[in-house]
Parts: structure tokens; sequence; C-alpha cells
């Protein structure tokens, strides 16, 4: 029966049914709908298209990211070209050290984000893809999957991220902020160095540009403190 039908069985059972009726519908069509307060000043919807993909398995999933993200800020690199400097397959389990290991030999700032969905869509909002990983699995069968998230849809509630097979991989806010979760929370941003993030944090933004110029990228660490001015 559709919602139309159910009221008007109501209306004959006087305004205070009808009102009571039309709360029950809202409650049942409406909550989809409204996000979490903290997304509120964001975006209705955001999509970063330019960001390549490449299609692969859990085991080159690191690679993919991060050739799908340094490709996108004019790199020319492939995961092929990453395999070995990130010493998959054999090095898997420690590409949270290695992905940012090689994204600084490309001069590129690493900068971890809060643990926590909206600094995550702040960024995309800002037309910044976010690196991370999640788990992708069942109660079954699961692994850690790295990937990047390109998009998010506040209405639906929804993430897009560029990952393993899929090339707008889907997932409701609730399940990716889970899987997320049970990988540690682990997202970072990859900036050109005269690229500030938004919101910046001054001092994790200078933390990370010492780690680069620790990396023996000086020059580049250098822009990176004078990008944040004085």
């Amino acid at each position: 029966m559709s919602t139309l039908q159910k009221l008007s069985k109501f209306r004959a059972l006087g305004p205070r049914r009808l009102l009571a009726a039309c709360l029950v519908a809202a409650t049942l069509s409406g909550c989809a709908g409204t996000p979490p307060a903290a997304l509120k000043g964001l975006p209705q919807r955001v999509e970063i298209s330019s960001v390549p993909f490449y299609r692969g398995n859990a085991n080159h999933s690191g690679s993919m990211a991060l050739a799908a993200v340094l490709s996108q800020q004019g790199a020319p690199i492939t995961p092929g070209l990453l395999d070995k400097a990130l010493g998959l397959p054999k090095a898997a389990e420690s590409l949270d050290t290695g992905i940012p290991r090689v994204a600084r030999e490309y001069g590129r700032v690493v900068y971890p984000l809060d643990k926590h969905l909206d600094a995550l869509l702040a960024q995309v909002a800002a037309g910044y893809p976010v690196l991370l990983r999640y788990q992708e699995g069942s109660a079954w069968w699961s692994e850690p999957r790295y990937a990047v998230l390109i998009g998010y849809d506040r209405y639906k509630q929804r993430v897009l991220l560029r990952s393993g097979m899929h090339r707008r991989q889907l997932m409701a806010f609730d399940d990716f902020e889970s899987a997320w979760a049970k990988e540690g929370n682990w997202a970072v941003l990859l900036q050109s160095p005269r690229q500030l993030p938004a919101q910046v944090d001054r001092q994790r933004w200078l933390q990370a540009a010492d780690e680069l110029a620790r990396a023996g990228q000086e020059i580049a660490a250098k822009q990176a403190v004078t990008s944040l001015g004085h």
C-alpha cells in the first residue's frame, strides 16, 4: 500500500490520527536523508572525477591507490612502477609506512587526517582525494584494502571510493566508518608542498614538512613551510 493510500485511511479518523500518520510516514521516508550534524556545512554532493582508476586485487591495492593519487597530481606513474618501491607483495602488511615513504620520494607532504568521517569529507569537499585503508569482506572472510576516497553524498549518506575492481564503489556512511575503524582509521592526504589541506593544522603540517626534509626533500619541505605563511 502506498503512503498516500495509508494517509487516506486515516483522514476519516480525525486530525490527531492524521497528524500521527504523517509523522510516521515522515519518519519512515525521511531518516535516510538526514545528514549527521557535523557534515551539514559541507556541499551536498562531491565527486573528484579526475582521480584515475587502476583495477587490481588486494595484494596490490596499496600501489594502485598511491598511483591514483600521484597521477591525479601530474606524476607520470603506474601501479606497476610502484610495486618494487613498496616491496610488494611481500611488504603488504607494512604499507602504512611504505606508502608515506614512497610518497615523500615524489616530493609529497604526507598529512595524516583525524579519525572521524567529517575530517575526510572536508578534504574531499575541498577537492583533495584521501588515501585510506579499510577492511573489505564479511564475517567469514576479510582483508585490508587500500583505496581512494573521491566523493560522497550527504543526502544518501554514502561515500564513493576508487577501490579494487570497482571504479565507483559506493558504501553507506555507517558501513564505511565500521570498515575503516577495523583498520585503525588510517587516512592521509598526499599534498603538493604548495597546497595546504582544508582547515590545516599548522603543527601537523610542519611535522609533515619536517618528515619530508628528513627524507631528503629539503627544497620541497621549505616550500611546505613557506606555504603556511606567518
